[in-house]
């Protein structure tokens, strides 16, 4: 049987034109930028110690920072900015995406260039200079016609390896909003889908030995003067671009883009909402693999336009709110708000609550006996306890710490799916899990009572954004997923989705959650309808 009868193999092909092309777009306008600024810096400062020294040492200094926190960095840098060009201005720019990916990167690229250039320059034997100096050459005629040409190998060799990083590095800007190749890596190891992993993964390898292979061939054609080489080098450059931005370049633009955070239940959710508005007749495409702040300003900012979101994250997070409210007066407050600070409609619940919750093993809950989190704070200070990347600095964790005193012996941060695993095999104690995770019952975890309500209600509630929030044609494509979502089945979608196997891709779960759950209950309520009529 081939490999693509796979329906993650055909999944992953199809996506291929999109998350290529995006990838090369974001990758080819940072390096070009970079090259931009640090070839002319680097032919100002290559005389000058002082200046020398600072400008590779800042870019150095870049180097250091991993790159999904640079990435991360320049979103709500540029957000602000943003805000000060619409109030100064009258004309706003969006900070989403392409735009921090495309500055991020140009800096990740600076330092080989920077770096090759001088030292190519610098290598150049002084005897060569004092020659072009004594034929009467000026110092400019002696950079254009004997300094770069002689430099021109290392400062390519440069440029090869600033193609490479940019590459790499470009897989990370997934959670700020760009599509790349990343969105592969990032879904598959929300939905434990190693074929996308392993996708991604390739492709990018393979995008980046293409063009440093490319790369190469110029470089050598320099070194030997062969003509030849550095046009086919150049041809093949332009061959590859072309054949990955045209495909993307050529798809229709989606009218409505719809969010989704870096976990499984998200991505299965914003699958079933591009779904129901396709079907509907509007153009729609998903934005995966977003943070929690990033998403949300997103929608704010208009970058997005609906995505679903959870009560208690927006009362906590967002809004700041420490008072734990009853579920509809709390919902009733983050409505008025939205719409009044913000301009943001709460469309409406979906129909269940995806809470945190901390979870343990139960034959080691009941060897402990330990019920409640008021249980387990005794026992905490020999316990570990493991959350998601964002759990230990939310306020909910604040929250919990001091309500019930905890205080555990190590706190770990992993994946999401990985940490319910951890907990099952005995590596930590405790997890902060999810109350609509499926995975709670395929370990046979025990959900620790929350006696004194520390943990806010979490209903997950669908947000349109400030240009859609009137959009009557959205509004009613989504209204029938509205109420229709119990937490039995989203738990069993979740698990659907992290499953692994061929069938259970976001885009399958979704259509198994609208034909099986959604679909029926609306025909049931058509039902009871026509019957009390």
């Amino acid at each position: 049987m081939s490999f693509l009868s796979d329906p993650r193999w055909s999944d992953a092909l199809a996506r291929l034109p999109d998350y290529l092309g995006n990838h090369v777009r974001v990758s080819l306008t940072a390096l070009a930028l970079g090259l931009l600024i640090s070839f002319p810096l680097a032919l100002i400062v290559r005389r000058q110690p002082v200046l020398r020294d600072i400008a590779l040492g800042v870019a150095s200094i870049v180097q250091t920072v991993p790159g999904l926190a640079l990435l991360a960095l320049f979103y709500p840098l540029l957000l602000a900015l943003a805000g000060l060009s619409l109030e100064w201005f009258g004309h706003g720019f969006s900070a989403f995406g392409f735009l921090p990916s495309v500055l991020a990167l140009a800096l990740y690229s600076m330092l080989p260039v920077l770096r090759n250039t001088i030292t190519g320059l610098q290598g150049i034997d002084p005897a060569i200079l004092e020659a072009a100096e004594g034929v009467g050459m000026t110092q400019r005629q002696s950079l254009t016609m004997v300094e770069l040409p002689l430099a021109l190998p290392v400062i390519m060799a440069g440029i090869r390896t600033a193609a490479v990083w940019v590459i790499g590095t470009a897989t990370l800007s997934t959670p700020i909003g760009q599509t790349s190749l990343g969105n592969y890596i990032f879904a598959g190891l929300q939905t434990q889908n190693w074929v996308f992993v392993l996708f991604g993964c390739v492709a990018a390898a393979a995008l980046a030995l293409a063009v440093d292979q490319l790369l190469a061939m110029i470089e050598g054609g320099v070194r030997l003067h062969s003509r030849t080489r550095i046009v086919l080098g150049c041809l093949g450059l332009v061959a590859l671009i072309a054949a990955t931005l045209m495909p993307s370049m050529a798809r229709t633009k989606a009218t409505t883009i719809v969010g989704a955070k870096t976990f499984t239940e998200q991505y299965v959710l914003s699958a079933l909402i591009v779904q129901r508005l396709r079907a509907a007749g509007l153009p729609a495409s998903a934005r995966n693999g977003l943070g929690s702040n990033v998403i949300f300003e997103a929608l704010a900012s208009d970058d997005i336009d609906v995505y679903v979101d959870y009560s208690g994250t927006l009362w906590a997070n967002q809004f700041k709110r420490t008072d734990i409210k009853p579920r509809k007066e709390l919902l009733n407050d983050l409505t008025t708000t939205l719409k009044d600070k913000y301009g943001i409609a709460l469309l409406g619940e979906l129909g269940f609550e995806n809470a945190y919750a901390l979870a343990m093993p139960r034959k080691r809950a009941e060897e402990l006996g330990i019920h409640t989190i008021a249980d387990l704070a005794s026992r905490a200070s020999s316990l570990s306890i493991a959350g998601d990347y964002e759990f230990f600095s939310r306020p909910e964790w604040t929250t919990l710490r001091q309500s019930y005193n905890l205080s555990f012996r190590q706190q770990r941060q992993m994946q999401s799916n990985f940490m319910y695993a951890a907990v099952a095999s005995g590596e930590v104690d405790v997890i902060a899990g999810y109350t609509s995770d499926g995975l709670i019952a395929k370990y046979d975890l025990v959900v620790l009572g929350d006696p004194k309500s520390a943990i806010p209600p979490y209903d997950a509630i669908v947000l349109l954004s400030p240009q859609r929030a009137d959009d009557r044609a959205l509004r009613a494509a989504l209204q029938p997923l509205l109420n229709s979502i119990d937490i039995a089945s989203m738990r069993e979608a979740n698990l659907r989705a992290a499953s692994g196997n061929g069938s259970s891709s976001p885009d399958a779960v979704a259509r198994w959650l609208w034909e099986k759950v959604v679909k029926a209950r609306g025909s049931s309520r058509t039902r009871h309808r026509s019957a009390g009529d």
